[in-house]
């Protein structure tokens, strides 16, 4: 007998926020969400002390009753969407469509505005950050600029100055505009893996700023993520297919992988969960279709969003105190945020 996809195990809705292009968690209790009409809204996910009993159900009833009408906090950034969100432990950071960039620091229970970087990117690519785990304070934040050009902000560090990465070999073909990326570490030296329109992928040596490896990977890529502990990587496009690549660790040349057919096209995210067990997919039609990592079988489908794409999906990093257990939320273009237990 087929296991049925699981029910997620709350929506989040409120008629200010409307549709929703990015989610982030701050910690494991608060999940942000930024909207297609320039807002932020933050939901609060901890179990308060006097609802904090043994009845769960009765907490969450609790809990969300007025969490479906109102979100407790939500301020406007700006009149473009809200194309990607981060939060590290003091810092919020925002990218609207056009590709300003804003910081902000938490100040009591308001975010207060640092500085806004004006953007020059007309396509969708997200921005990534990157924290060193050896210090936290070393935060790296990667966004498109015009062109081929990738901007590197210090996040901690207003003086800092902003770097540039820019493909300028006269022997490489016309790339296009940087779609997405990802940072990561492999044998304790940091890289940034780009994608761009015509297709190929770029990798850099961020050590040394220098280009390492160009490789066609994937035509009308829009979203890539990486496992540097299993080295293996997933890219999602604007076709039917998800693919696969990896890294030949000795000289951080990429391996082009397997692809996956998916029903409908059109990928607006991959996300690995950092338990390296499952991936999950965003897609154009709004499913959310969940694989295993190690064998990249199909493992559900999830259809909870039924009008417009899925844009973003996010994992806490820590389980949540309401639901004792991690929890991945999806949010899309019919303005719910849907959260999910998979673990169970």
């Amino acid at each position: 007998m087929a296991v049925l996809p699981p029910d997620p195990v709350f929506s989040l809705r409120c008629p200010e926020m409307g549709a929703v292009s990015s989610l982030c968690f701050h910690e494991s209790e608060r999940l942000l969400a930024g909207t297609q009409k320039g807002k932020v809204f933050l939901w609060d996910l901890q179990v308060s002390d006097k609802n904090n009993n043994n009845n769960h159900n009765n907490n969450k009833s609790i809990l969300f009753g007025w969490q479906t009408n109102r979100s407790p906090l939500h301020f406007e950034v700006g009149s473009e969407p809200i194309t990607n969100l981060h939060h590290t432990k003091e810092n919020l950071v925002t990218q609207e469509k056009g590709g300003t960039i804003t910081t902000y620091s938490i100040n009591n229970s308001s975010y207060v505005k640092e500085r806004s970087i004006p953007g020059n990117h007309l396509g969708y690519c997200r921005t990534a950050l990157h924290i060193n785990p050896n210090n936290t304070n070393e935060q790296l934040l990667f966004y498109p600029c015009e062109e081929t050009a990738i901007g590197v902000l210090h996040v901690t560090d207003p003086a800092a100055p902003t770097q540039m990465l820019l493909p300028d070999d006269p022997q490489l073909p016309k790339l296009g505009a940087v779609t997405c990326f990802k940072p990561f570490e492999s044998a304790s030296q940091l890289f940034l893996l780009a994608g761009y329109e015509s297709g190929h992928f770029l990798t850099w040596d961020l050590s040394s700023g220098v280009m390492i490896d160009i490789v066609d990977l994937a035509a009308e890529a829009v979203t890539v993520d990486y496992d540097a502990i299993t080295n293996r990587g997933i890219v999602g496009a604007a076709n039917d297919k998800l693919t696969t690549f990896s890294y030949q660790r000795q000289s951080m040349q990429l391996q082009r992988g397997s692809e996956l057919c998916i029903k409908n096209p059109g990928v607006n995210c991959v996300r690995i969960r950092a338990d390296q067990k499952v991936f999950a997919s965003g897609g154009w039609d709004g499913r959310i279709r969940i694989f295993s990592w190690k064998s990249l079988r199909p493992l559900a489908v999830l259809t909870q969003h039924k009008q417009g794409g899925v844009m973003d999906i996010a994992y806490s990093p820590q389980p949540v105190s309401m639901w004792r257990a991690p929890i991945m939320a999806a949010a899309g273009m019919d303005g719910q945020i849907s959260l999910w237990d998979l673990y169970n």
